[in-house]
């Protein structure tokens, strides 16, 4: 494994780990998975590029605009939480309570 896969693994484990073991704030929570997207995006954007092919050349490209459209529906929770709640700690939320 060369050191370039190792640390996209690791950043990936780590944000996945952050996301299952740290979960007091949806801040956190959204923080977590744009780090694994990132990650995410920067192996598959490597792995087009050493197998020098055109056919998934489109494939980061698609990964970058769902984890954008991901990361401003989370921003749109959190807004919509902190101001109904007053809070975004995720104890606080429950989904059988409107």
């Amino acid at each position: 494994m060369t050191p370039t896969h190792f640390a996209f693994s690791t950043a990936f484990i780590l944000g996945l780990a952050g996301l299952a073991f740290h979960r007091t704030h949806l801040l956190s929570a959204l923080l977590c998975l744009e780090g694994i997207m990132l990650s995410l995006f920067l192996a598959l954007s490597l792995w087009t590029l050493e197998l020098n092919t055109t056919n998934f050349s489109a494939s980061p490209m698609l990964l970058l605009a769902f984890s954008a459209c991901e990361a401003s529906a989370g921003l749109a929770l959190l807004v919509a939480t902190a101001r109904t709640h007053g809070t975004d700690q995720l104890q606080n939320l429950n989904l059988l309570q409107c």
